[in-house]
């Protein structure tokens, strides 16, 4: 059996373009995002996830300091290779689901992290997704990629 990822970090913030503050729980709510959450809303990015080890990629150029939630991500995972996973297939963090719906972003301006070291790595390592199912997850929960992408809506 293959070990589940673990949640490292849940941040939050109430209004667009400022840092996020890591939380130790939330709420995941069907088809809305984290309750509290300023991206949160009827549309296909209502939560992000970045992979610990996408940080630590920044960390080795030299911006040791950067936390979870600097990238401005909700969830911030840790042993699962969100990198495989594609758009429509599923995760599941504790009881809540989630449906990838977009990898990466295009930046239209450069954060304070490509500036200090000439990367950032949410544009091409970032993950977008609906809740399909709500719940609550706290740090620690595990994450699990589910096999089957959900079905095209008709």
């Amino acid at each position: 059996m293959v070990e589940p990822g673990r949640v490292i970090a849940i941040s939050l913030s109430d209004c667009r373009g400022i840092p996020k503050t890591n939380v130790f729980e939330a709420t995941l709510k069907t088809d809305w995002g984290l309750v509290g959450d300023a991206h949160a809303g009827p549309w296909h990015r209502q939560v992000s996830l970045l992979a610990l080890e996408s940080i630590d990629k920044i960390r080795a150029l030299g911006l040791v300091e950067v936390q979870p939630g600097d990238f401005a991500e909700n969830i911030t995972t840790s042993g699962i290779d969100l990198l495989r996973l594609q758009v429509g297939h599923r995760v599941r963090i504790a009881q809540a689901e989630l449906e990838i719906t977009q990898i990466g972003k295009e930046c239209h301006t450069r954060c304070a992290i490509y500036a200090q070291v000439g990367d950032c790595v949410m544009p091409r390592e970032g993950l977008f997704a609906r809740v399909t199912k709500g719940g609550t997850i706290r740090i620690d929960d595990p994450v699990v990629g589910l096999s089957d992408p959900l079905p095209p809506e008709n």
